[in-house]
């Protein structure tokens, strides 16, 4: 009988890929999701998500600085460096709840802008106390400057420069 694999003694001399390549990917995923139950379980009383609470900070964080204009879905999703039918999907719960609401676009009716309510407005006020609780005991555990390195590190992979930067090295 043939082994399909190789024999037995090939396979042992064979480095093994967890112990050979530190892989960034699965590094951050693991700290993400850490991070994500401890956030999402100081949230539980406001009956939101971390990634919930995220969306309607980005829609209110959107509208203040672009004076009271509410972002396209298009928007968001580019802002938060996710495909338009995820950010759909998250935003469903959000509006059967009656904390965001789509609004077709003034110019161009083919075109959805995110708003939050009035509850969408209170829940997020309620969310943000929760929020700072558990985001000071992390920053604490953490430290000051490792929580800033942290932050900074996320973000400059987020970007589009990052992205730009990753595609132009494939072409070296």
């Amino acid at each position: 009988m043939k082994k399909r694999n190789g024999s037995a003694s090939t396979r042992s001399k064979m480095p093994i890929a967890y112990e050979v390549l530190a892989c960034t990917n699965t590094a951050l995923r693991r700290a993400a999701r850490r991070l994500g139950n401890l956030y999402d379980d100081a949230l539980a009383p406001t009956g939101l998500k971390a990634t919930q609470l995220g969306l309607l900070s980005e829609i209110q964080r959107w509208a203040t600085a672009n004076g009271a204009q509410v972002p396209t879905l298009q928007d968001l999703a580019g802002k938060l460096a996710i495909q338009i039918s995820a950010l759909t999907h998250a935003l469903r719960p959000l509006v059967r709840d009656g904390l965001v609401v789509l609004q077709p676009d003034e110019q161009d009716g083919r075109t959805k802008r995110a708003a939050l309510t009035t509850a969408g407005e209170a829940r997020l006020g309620e969310a943000l106390e929760h929020w700072a609780t558990v985001n000071q005991r992390v920053e604490a555990v953490l430290g000051s400057d490792s929580a800033a390195t942290l932050r900074a590190l996320a973000d400059l992979v987020a970007s589009d420069e990052f992205l730009a930067s990753y595609s132009d090295s494939q072409a070296e």
